[in-house]
């Protein structure tokens, strides 16, 4: 880091933005999840990891908020091939399922495809959560970038091993509450019903931006006993239409959350004019400095954000700018992530 210019333009051989870090030097490791086994509508999220790895070296270090998060240490992973690999031939047979529109009855090639998809979308899972638990067991901070909204359910039980009681932040356009979608089982629709489900140390999940929902889902948020909390994005627009400020707003969400926070981003959370690419982009959302906002105020609340994950990213076949963003939103959860855990000061002005 002596050497390092955090002004000049990236060297071609560097990390993530640009930055000489290895993994034994970084505070923060990127795990990357190349998967999008269950993705019904829009593809091409496994290329969102690459995608945003490429854009982040346009991204200039200096921040106006959080004191140069970049020297506390970030570095990204290697794609795992295995899952690559699993995600190809997942996503061929879940194809099949889709087309029926899931309705597989007694059809034994539908059986057998869904089956298949089911079990190779598990072995992911199991392969993120030891993945991640040695990074999280170096005492690292992990943040995964996926990938479908699927990817980071084992990064989530891996946290569940190290913390007891965390709640989830998550951004989104969806609730993902479905009780396994089109009959897949860990489906990118129903990561958060997994979550909840599956994972007893989550215990809040505060959803904010959800515009595409439900009945089974509108139940299922009713009948959770205030476990979740959903901030829906009409209510929130009527809200701001009314004169209450954005920073009100998300004062009020954050105060929903317990003392340590894991955030779940999916990037249709905002408005698709950010992600237009995205697999399944719906009409209004968060603003890109609303959602800076948000993530923000968890940390200048006391908060802890104890690790993250960014989902969705798919760059499409006109241009970066999906990653672009993608990019930009990767850092400034790590920075703030970074300042939570005191491990980088905020800008006095």
């Amino acid at each position: 880091m002596n050497e390092f210019d955090p002004n000049s333009a990236a060297d071609p051989d560097s990390g993530i933005f640009g930055l000489p870090y290895s993994y034994g030097d970084a505070k923060l490791v990127y795990l990357p999840v190349p998967w999008e086994a269950t993705t019904s509508y829009g593809g091409g999220t496994s290329k969102g990891p690459a995608a945003i790895l490429e854009a982040s070296y346009q991204v200039d270090l200096f921040d106006l908020e959080v004191q140069k998060p970049y020297e506390a240490g970030l570095h990204m992973l290697p794609e795992s091939k295995k899952i690559r690999t699993w995600n190809k031939t997942a996503k061929a047979a879940a194809q099949k399922v889709i087309k029926a529109g899931g309705r597989i009855g007694k059809n034994k090639i539908l059986q057998k495809a869904l089956a298949q998809v089911n079990e190779l979308s598990a072995q992911v899972n199991e392969e993120v959560r030891r993945e991640s638990l040695r990074v999280m067991k170096a005492g690292k901070i992990l943040g995964l970038v996926g990938g479908d909204h699927a990817s980071p359910f084992g990064a989530i039980q891996a946290m569940a091993e190290i913390e007891k009681d965390f709640g989830l932040l998550h951004l989104d356009a969806h609730s993902d509450t479905r009780d396994a979608y089109e009959g897949f089982e860990w489906s990118h629709a129903s990561i958060l019903r997994n979550v909840i489900d599956r994972i007893p140390e989550v215990k809040k999940l505060v959803q904010v931006g959800i515009r595409d929902f439900c009945e089974e889902e509108w139940d299922y948020i009713r009948n959770s006993k205030g476990r979740v909390e959903t901030f829906f994005d009409l209510d929130c627009q009527k809200k701001k239409a009314a004169g209450v400020h954005w920073q009100t707003q998300a004062a009020e969400i954050v105060s929903r959350l317990p003392q340590k926070v894991w955030i779940t981003f999916d990037v249709d959370g905002l408005d698709p004019r950010f992600c237009p690419h995205t697999g399944t982009p719906v009409p209004g959302g968060l603003d890109y400095a609303e959602a800076i906002i948000l993530i923000g105020e968890v940390a200048r609340s006391g908060r802890k954000i104890v690790g993250f994950d960014l989902n969705e990213v798919s760059p499409g076949k006109s241009g970066d700018w999906d990653a672009n963003v993608g990019a930009r939103l990767l850092y400034k959860l790590s920075a703030w992530t970074l300042a939570s855990q005191k491990l980088c000061d905020l800008v006095k002005k």
